[in-house]
């Protein structure tokens, strides 16, 4: 190839590259490339996902806060109480049982009735021991006069003292010998022990039963007992008389005021539980023994208490935390934790009284970050929650007569923690 061939190939090969350049000058730049921007209307480059203008509240950006939702610390009443289990008792139970066997000759009560004490609930057939009863009281009457004998002949020395001894004696059994018939023949009938209702017999007119014998239950449910128990823990918190509320399942809504009166000296091995017993009236026999009792246990009158809603934690093993907001950072925070109620958890410390926490976005958080607070609280007007607390722009966590608007998260029963 000549140097003119070559010349040629040089100048083609130079206007390409030219060709190209200039096109690739006008082209427009891709948003992927390198991280920068495409052009916004007015010239102005747009900004990358994720990046905050200066004072804006985008995550990522330089200046930019994490979203989160905030709460004030609030003051409310709370009763310091205990929530526990338990099971409803009679006040006197008994199962009837026969002291004496025999066949049943008269059946007189009707099942569910109400009976008084001292009501003969049945009767046995006392033809066997009336004629014990005859029979005794025969021989006592020879025995009497064998001995009323004997006492003439002795003041006539006709016999001897030991005679007159031997007759005294004979007379002293065959009086033991009435007083025991006569009290067999008395247990033929079955009398009720106490006022109460009369359960389902087991038993029929004719049957003979032997001693022991299962007949029917009688219980007194004009007062009823509730037995519970709670952990050794709270041992020196619970005294005989302190109040208590009792909730059932068969009449939900609906609260029985009972009182503790007895509390068990000996804790239960098996548990480490102390266990209590307390009073519920029932006046209206709407309670039945053997309900399921949800028991609220007040051991100590109202109290002011620091509340937050129970979102605001931040479980961690066996401790609990909040994020509190100082100077627009999340500060971690470590509390305790009293009872929770109604979505609201004492603090016992940790926290102060108008103290800002968050309720969500702690997932984000860490010790030191910027927030930006969202939600009510970034904007909205003042409500009746914030006006109480004195600051118009948080809501606050107090009772249920203002409280805000509910976070996610459900109510709890009342607990110890």
């Amino acid at each position: 190839m000549n140097k003119a061939a070559l010349g040629v190939v040089a100048v083609v090969v130079a206007a390409v590259a030219a060709g190209a350049g200039y096109w690739l000058g006008q082209r427009p730049a891709s948003p992927m490339a390198g991280g920068s921007g495409q052009a916004a209307p007015g010239g102005a480059p747009a900004k990358a996902p994720g990046m905050a203008g200066p004072g804006g509240g985008g995550a990522g950006g330089p200046g930019a806060g994490v979203p989160v939702e905030v709460v004030k610390v609030a003051t409310a009443s709370l009763p310091q109480s205990i929530t526990t289990v338990g099971s409803l008792r009679s006040d006197e139970s008994v199962t009837i049982r026969p002291e004496v066997a025999g066949r049943i000759a008269a059946i007189n009560f009707q099942e569910g009735q109400r009976v008084a004490k001292g009501a003969v609930l049945l009767r046995l057939d006392p033809s066997i021991n009336e004629a014990e009863v005859l029979q005794a009281r025969a021989n006592l009457k020879l025995a009497r006069s064998k001995y009323e004998r004997a006492v003439d002949l002795s003041k006539s020395n006709f016999i001897s003292g030991q005679a007159r001894d031997e007759a005294e004696n004979n007379l002293r059994v065959a009086e033991a010998a009435v007083a025991l018939v006569e009290a067999r023949l008395a247990k033929t009938e079955i009398k009720a022990p106490f006022t109460g209702v009369i359960g389902l017999r087991s038993v029929s007119i004719g049957d003979y039963v032997k001693e022991g014998a299962d007949i029917v239950n009688l219980e007194s449910i004009d007062l009823l007992k509730v037995d519970f128990r709670v952990p050794e823990v709270y041992m020196r918190q619970v005294k005989a008389g302190q109040p208590l509320q009792v909730a059932l399942d068969a009449y939900p809504g609906k609260t029985f005021e009972g009182r503790v009166f007895a509390v068990n000296p000996l804790l239960d091995a098996a548990g480490r539980a102390v266990v209590i017993r307390a009073q519920v009236k029932n006046a209206d026999a709407s309670l039945r023994p053997g309900m399921f009792a949800r028991v609220r246990l007040i051991t100590s009158e109202s109290a002011d208490s620091l509340v937050v809603p129970e979102q605001a934690l931040v479980p961690q093993g066996s401790e609990q935390f909040v994020f509190k907001v100082v100077d627009g950072r999340a500060v971690r925070a470590k509390v305790e934790v009293g009872q929770r109620r109604d979505g609201k958890v004492e603090m016992m410390s940790g926290v102060a009284a108008g103290d800002v926490v968050v309720t969500s976005g702690q997932q984000r958080l860490r010790d030191g970050v910027p927030v930006a607070i969202k939600g009510p609280a970034a904007g909205a007007g003042p409500g009746p929650a914030a006006e109480k607390a004195g600051d118009p722009a948080l809501p606050v966590a107090s009772d249920a007569k203002s409280a805000p608007p509910k976070a996610e998260g459900t109510s709890a029963p009342l607990t110890r923690s």
